[in-house]
């Protein structure tokens, strides 16, 4: 993002940036946005993040894009600016800790990016928030996707957060709010961004020069970014060979496919195991679709396979293992264990 401006910001974003403006005369030390993922967030949080640091804001709030702030900004290089996230959304590791403070010596770099933002993150902002601000304005700190933060690290940002620094804001970014501690939610100023509506978001896509964006919006369940990746990439070749198997649910299919896909980091099988069993359950009672219509013709044959009660157990042992997913005590069996689970429900018959 190299300057803020009202087009920089998504169709559905203006109403809500207008809303954001009136908290600038009694700014909160910390505001958490929250919604839908693949809505565009992180986006609007760095748009704001830029004009509270601009030396020269626009009437409508956004940055100037032409003053030294900004182009500190547009280059990643911002001296009042710090961004914490995990390991893994970054190019290289542990680049956000190269900005805050120095490695130890010696100390071994974990060869798998972390997806936990980790306590170190947190302290290494000590240094940061305690040396002036240039040309005495903010400093801001950028922190997503908040339900990241590991324990210790919760633990340590709340101590950050009941004793703020002077001149300092905390922009907190999260698509699961239900996944933070409360004693951290109490901290913030709560700001809703809200997903598009339908017609919004296929609008949008077709901008984007987006061909069957009504498939590609419904598969990421109305999330117009996510779709948008998935149709520049071609879609998701392993969400396929799943969705594949559970077109035509087997045991020997099951082990199979639970051996090919269980490097895929579970959380992500077992979400997208959960629109289909809603889908499958959907259609058995309404007739309606909402993630996989081009599915319909196999998700219709099971659909009438299945008793409504058999997928209701289903979908909820789906929606129970979503609580384990991410730390599994063996990732293999308990790939295996959730397909062997659906694919009982059609055995039953």
């Amino acid at each position: 993002m190299t300057e803020s401006s009202p087009d920089l910001l998504l169709p559905w974003q203006q109403e809500s940036w207008q809303q954001l403006q009136q908290m600038r005369a009694r700014l909160p030390h910390a505001i958490l946005f929250h919604g839908a993922e693949g809505s565009g967030k992180v986006d609007f949080a760095e748009a704001f993040a830029q004009s509270l640091l601009c030396e020269a804001p626009r009437a409508d709030g956004h940055a100037c894009g032409q003053c030294g702030s900004c182009g500190w900004f547009a280059q990643h290089n911002h001296p009042d600016y710090r961004r914490v996230r995990p390991e893994f959304l970054d190019g290289e590791m542990a680049a956000d800790d190269a900005e805050g403070g120095e490695e130890k010596k010696g100390a071994k770099v974990s060869k798998v990016p972390s997806k936990e933002i980790k306590i170190d993150q947190i302290r290494a902002l000590a240094d940061f928030m305690n040396i002036s601000t240039h040309r005495a304005g903010m400093r801001v700190v950028l922190l997503y996707p908040a339900e990241a933060l590991n324990v210790a690290a919760s633990n340590a940002l709340l101590k950050t957060l009941e004793e703020p620094p002077p001149a300092t804001v905390f922009l907190l970014v999260t698509h699961r709010i239900d996944r933070l501690l409360p004693t951290v939610l109490s901290r913030c100023r709560k700001f809703a961004l809200h997903a598009p509506d339908t017609a919004q978001a296929l609008a949008w896509l077709k901008t984007q020069g987006v061909k069957d964006a009504d498939a590609w919006l419904a598969e990421q369940g109305g999330a117009p970014l996510l779709a948008l990746a998935a149709a520049q990439t071609g879609g998701n070749e392993v969400m396929e060979e799943l969705l594949r198997h559970l077109a035509h649910p087997g045991i020997d299919g099951a082990l199979k496919t639970a051996e090919r896909l269980h490097k895929t980091p579970a959380p992500e099988l077992v979400g997208w195991m959960q629109r289909w069993s809603y889908d499958l359950l959907s259609l058995k009672a309404t007739g309606i679709l909402r993630y996989y219509p081009r599915y319909r013709k196999q998700l219709q044959a099971l659909a009438n396979r299945a008793d409504t009660l058999a997928l209701t157990r289903s979908l909820k042992a789906i929606n129970d293992r979503s609580a384990i997913a991410s730390h599994p005590l063996s990732a293999k069996l308990f790939v295996e264990d959730m397909l062997l689970d659906y694919v009982a429900v059609f055995e039953q018959e």
